[in-house]
């Protein structure tokens, strides 16, 4: 099956970075695991391989991708790698929310507010941009995520409707659909990359290289924390004795065409 992601602008007129004080909930996490219902952004994208927090009737996933071919290289433990060959130029990270899994709290979308942190250091250190995802603001008075319910099938999620470029009259009309969209339902999905940030972080981000990226999502319940999710991403560097073979493998393929 021909896969397609939704990869789509983010409208933010400013992005703001937002840290909530909270008190962490009793996590539940679930490795390479489904999310509820399915996967509902975009067509043909499988299921699976999330790191799953399942806390106060909150389902929250992350899962780290290629795009477009949905290569998926879960370790089982939350980690996810994949070779600098695969990762440049671009890798995802796709994200799930669902605020009544169960189907027994009646709870919506903007029932809680959220926060992702996207790390931007290759390093063994970490440079969250943080902010909240779903909530609208002044800055981002809508998003482009795809929403619906537990009985919502694969690729059916509805979203804000926008022409490529959108019109003035979507862009008015936006922020009214959204509040409805979020405030009746209760399964919210997206896809990002680091490049969708870098100039609204201020922050950088090099896909030639190779790095370890963390990445979390938390919902709160009146400032706070129900549910948490992280996970963390690696692209390694090229082995030493592999540069060294290549190098020495193009030496050779020089010398054979020099004679």
């Amino acid at each position: 099956m021909h896969k397609t992601s939704k990869i789509k602008g983010v409208y933010l007129g400013v992005a703001v970075a937002l840290s909530l004080v909270s008190t962490p909930a009793s996590a539940t996490i679930v490795y390479d695991a489904n999310v509820t219902p399915d996967i509902i952004f975009g067509s043909g994208n499988s299921n699976g391989s999330f790191t799953v927090d399942r806390s106060s009737g909150v389902e929250l996933g992350l899962r780290a991708k290629i795009p477009f071919t949905g290569t998926l290289h879960s370790n089982g433990d939350g980690t996810y790698s994949y070779t600098l060959a695969e990762a440049n130029p671009k890798w995802n990270f796709d994200w799930t929310v669902n605020t009544d899994y169960s189907g027994t709290t009646g709870n919506v979308i903007n029932s809680f507010t959220y926060e992702i942190g996207i790390d931007f250091d290759p390093g063994i250190g970490t440079d969250f941009f943080a902010f909240d995802p779903i909530t609208p603001s002044t800055a981002a008075p809508f998003y482009d995520h795809s929403i619906g319910t537990n009985s919502t099938g694969n690729g059916g999620g509805a979203e804000v409707p926008l022409s490529n470029p959108p019109t003035a009259a979507e862009l008015a009309a936006a922020p009214g659909l959204y509040q409805t969209l979020i405030g009746n339902n209760n399964v919210l999905q997206q896809s990002w990359r680091h490049a969708f940030f870098t100039a609204l972080s201020g922050k950088s981000y090099d896909p030639t290289i190779g790095g370890t990226y963390d990445i979390y999502l938390a919902a709160f319940a009146n400032g706070v924390q129900v549910a948490r999710t992280d996970i963390q991403v690696t692209v390694p560097e090229p082995a030493p004795f592999a540069l060294m073979a290549l190098s020495l493998l193009g030496m050779g393929l020089y010398r054979r065409k020099r004679r």
